[in-house]
This record gives structure tokens, C-alpha cells and sequence, in this order.
């Protein structure tokens, strides 16, 4: 898929004012600092889309980005450093659950993860309430520049054999650089494929 065009649309605090849900839409998530804008810029081929910065929590709003004219990009607040647990659902934030759980044309949830870490129990429980809600996902990791070949293939493992605990299956990885701009081309072709499946579902008038 070729980017066209790109264009911020709005920020929102409540899911009930989100742009009208008429298009396709794929949200980007992750803990803070995962390197979220800068992968969401590499994909459009726009530095200044989305905010970049080095203070982790920049983005607090739920952001609209309105891609080719034909489906939505969105920018989600990271769910920070903060420890979580199953009982406490309140840990991702009202805002984002409620705009997980209610958001009718949400498509696919991208959950960004460091690829220079193991496993972190945050990013694992997240991924289980997107599971435990019905919400497809697919797993990013990010700044795969920053580490080796073999390393990246060791944690890739980890992550793969630790949701095999509970899943019956995995969701799509893809590795990401957004200083390489290695990954953008896969996201992008998938996210191709998932619209053509759903021509029919948001077809124009």
C-alpha cells in the first residue's frame, strides 16, 4: 500500500466523539517510551504526523489520523510503566478500554513492544484483556536497530513461548525500525489485505 495522503483529523478524551466510524480503523498502543510516534510517522512518511518526544506519556488523547482518504490511523495514550493486573481493569485507563470495547469500526489493535526487552508483564496483561474482549491484535516490535540479529531472535522466542502458556494461538509479529524504516511495508500490506476484506462492510453510499 502506497501512502497518499495523512492528515490529523481530531483528539479526543471520550470514544462517543470520535469521528463518525464509516471507515476501517486501526489503533497503535504500547507502554510509554516504546517508540510509538515514531513508528506511526515511519509508516505515513511523515516525521511530523505524530509527536514525537523523549518525556514517556506525551500522548494523552485519542488521536484520529486520516489516511488515503479511506480509513483511520489512531494514536493511543501508552499505558505507562505503572504495574497491572487482571483485577484491575481500571490500569489501561477508562478512556482507553471504553474506546477498545465501544469502538465499532476499530479493525486491529497494533500493540508496540521493545524489542530489547524480555516479556514485560504490563504489556503481557493488555494483550490478554484485547483477548479476553475479542479484539484482534498484532504484536510490533520496535527498535530492532538497537540490537542484535541473535538477540532479537532470543526475545522474539520468549514472547512467543510465554503467550503459548495461555493462547491457543499467536497473533502476527512483525519487527519494526523506525530509524531503518525496516517493518512499514508489512504493516502497511496487511492493513491493505484487512480493507479489501471489508469493502462491503463500509462501502460508499
Amino acid at each position: 500500500m502506497k501512502i497518499k495522503s495523512a492528515v490529523f483529523v481530531e483528539s479526543n478524551t471520550d470514544w462517543r466523539k470520535c469521528p463518525e466510524p464509516i471507515m476501517p480503523e486501526y489503533a497503535f498502543i504500547g507502554r510509554s517510551n516504546v517508540g510509538k510516534s515514531s513508528v506511526i510517522n515511519m509508516l505515513v512518511n511523515n516525521k511530523k504526523l505524530a509527536k514525537t518526544s523523549s518525556t514517556p506519556g506525551k500522548t494523552q488523547l485519542i488521536n484520529h489520523f486520516l489516511i488515503n482518504e479511506s480509513w483511520y490511523l489512531v494514536d493511543l495514550p501508552g499505558y505507562g510503566y505503572a504495574k497491572v493486573s487482571r483485577k484491575d481493569r481500571a490500569k489501561f485507563g477508562q478512556m482507553i478500554e471504553s474506546y477498545i470495547l465501544n469502538r465499532k469500526n476499530l479493525v486491529n489493535v497494533f500493540v508496540l513492544v521493545d524489542s530489547r526487552h524480555e516479556p514485560q508483564k504490563n504489556d503481557l496483561s493488555f494483550m490478554e484483556f484485547l483477548g479476553e474482549s475479542q479484539i484482534p491484535f498484532s504484536i510490533v516490535m520496535t527498535k530492532i536497530d538497537k540490537i542484535n540479529s541473535a538477540k532479537l531472535g532470543k526475545n522474539l522466542m520468549k514472547y512467543k513461548n510465554e503467550m503459548l502458556k495461555t493462547w491457543a494461538e499467536l497473533p502476527p509479529f512483525y519487527t519494526t525500525s523506525a530509524t531503518s524504516k525496516i517493518g512499514a511495508e508489512n504493516i502497511l500490506h496487511d492493513i491493505g489485505v484487512y480493507n479489501q476484506q471489508l469493502e462491503d462492510v463500509f462501502k460508499k453510499d
